[in-house]
């Protein structure tokens, strides 16, 4: 699919909405002692803007293992971002499938809150990148 500047931007831009307002809703399902909820909304918040950064650069995924994929490949391995971004990712990623498939798994309070702030970091960088090179 080739998508026009315009398009790429508008998708983008929304993208970058999408995790913010999905951390939004974080901090709400942590005040509310939601952890599983909030672990879900925590991997999606750093999905999306993930996702923006994709697209922002021309890339084009299909799922949430090729966005990792191309995540690792063209950001963490080159240094463009650090590589404890690409370990948040998994990790989030894996405590939401956890919480969401595997009726035994409970989201541990302090797991979930030691991965906050992070992930707000991560966002911010992956913001800053993508409008630094426009």
């Amino acid at each position: 699919m080739s998508l026009s500047d315009e398009e790429r931007n508008t998708i983008v831009r929304l993208e970058i909405e999408k995790s913010k307002n999905t951390f939004a809703e974080v901090i709400a399902l942590v005040n509310a002692g939601l952890w599983s909820g909030a672990a879900n909304r925590l991997y999606y918040a750093v999905f999306h803007a993930v996702s923006a950064l994709l697209v922002h650069d021309r890339h084009q995924v299909n799922t949430h293992q090729g966005s990792h994929a191309l995540f690792g490949l063209h950001y963490i391995k080159t240094g463009i971002l650090p590589s404890e971004f690409g370990h948040l990712f998994g990790q989030l990623q894996t405590m939401r499938e956890n919480s969401d498939y595997n009726c035994i798994y409970d989201v541990k309070p302090e797991e979930l809150q030691e991965r906050i702030e992070p992930s707000r970091q991560m966002i911010r960088a992956i913001e800053t990148l993508i409008y630094s090179q426009q």
